[in-house]
């Protein structure tokens, strides 16, 4: 279940293409214990009260074992009501949200890195660099108050604020407000908390204002979304990633990667897709050590003995006391043609 159509559909559509990559390839060597894994796919738009209808009809129609993927804090936050009920584990979420993490809940295990970790890596390298007027350019639900809560954590810890903050709407593209607040702050810099139509939008009207600071975007904006919405206006922009490089295959986990996509015919690599592809390994995990003949209990118990485990260059790690699998976070900037450079 995840964003097929609407602001983060593109979003939705590389997770499952990650997700479907894997499974194929799982099921090409006989499935998980003997069983074949089947990935059954709803559309919620990334509008929570879809999620909602989305993710009953999972359960109460499709039969499902387990969810894996779903995209957005909102949409995440929808979805916990029906997975309490029901008592369905959640693997790989596509968010970075603390209200998803704390406090724990025992059927939510999260494979990436918080927005917690991502707005810290960035605020420290604003820092490190010496500019320390920074502002927040945030989408107006769950996702975009989570990202702002982490910047404003960060430059706390460091005797600073935020210099301004504007707002956006989820499905809107007008700037012209939050454009005003931000040039009149003069900011060093610019931290993006929305979708990448949004953040995209802001930047082409910022640059045509002469704007000279610098944007920065958390993983979530979607990298090639947003570098394919900004053509050559993406060059210079940061995003935080919470995954290796899906580009260069210096890893095992990132071999593996491009091989599973090129065998299921998707000749396109990217960040989301990767990410995708973790979420499913580390469900399939799961489910090998949730016994022969799992349950959701023992899927659960299995995804929680995955101390320090490795995929090949991408270390997770659970227990009964932390569902949080990694804290991984690298910087990337939009280069020439579109390219990311570390």
């Amino acid at each position: 279940m995840a964003a097929f159509t609407g602001p983060a559909a593109e979003l939705g559509k590389r997770m499952q293409t990650g997700m479907q990559a894997y499974f194929a390839a799982v099921n090409a060597q006989g499935g998980v214990n003997g069983r074949r894994i089947k990935l059954i796919s709803r559309d919620d738009g990334y509008e929570p009260e879809t999620t909602t209808a989305a993710a009953k009809a999972l359960v109460a129609t499709d039969k499902m074992f387990a969810i894996a993927g779903t995209v957005g804090t909102p949409t995440g936050l929808a979805l916990l009501p029906i997975v309490h009920e029901a008592n369905v584990p959640v693997v790989g979420m596509f968010t970075g949200a603390q209200a998803l993490r704390e406090p724990l809940n025992r059927n939510l295990f999260h494979v990436r890195a918080s927005y917690y970790d991502e707005t810290e890596r960035i605020v420290e390298h604003l820092f490190n660099l010496g500019l320390k007027k920074i502002a927040v350019f945030y989408q107006t639900d769950a996702y975009g108050k989570a990202g702002l809560q982490g910047v404003e954590r960060a430059m706390t810890r460091r005797g600073q604020t935020p210099v301004a903050l504007a707002t956006v709407e989820r499905d809107s593209t007008d700037m012209a407000k939050a454009l005003e607040k931000i040039l009149a702050a003069k900011p060093d810099a610019v931290v993006q908390i929305s979708a990448y139509r949004s953040c995209a939008a802001l930047i082409k009207e910022a640059h045509s204002r002469k704007f000279a600071g610098q944007f920065f975007n958390v993983s979530f904006v979607g990298s090639n979304a947003l570098s394919a919405e900004l053509g050559d206006e993406g060059r210079g922009v940061v995003i935080s990633q919470v995954v290796p490089s899906p580009y260069r295959a210096l890893t095992p986990v990132a071999r593996e990667y491009q091989q599973h996509m090129t065998a299921a015919g998707e000749k396109a690599f990217d960040f989301v897709s990767f990410e995708g592809h973790l979420s499913a390994r580390v469900l399939v995990e799961g489910l090998r050590r949730a016994g022969q003949f799992p349950t959701r209990e023992t899927l659960v118990a299995g995804l929680e003995t995955m101390r320090n485990f490795s995929l090949g260059g991408y270390v997770v790690s659970f227990s009964p006391n932390s569902h949080e699998g990694s804290h991984l976070v690298d910087l990337t900037m939009i280069g020439k043609g579109g390219r990311f450079i570390y």
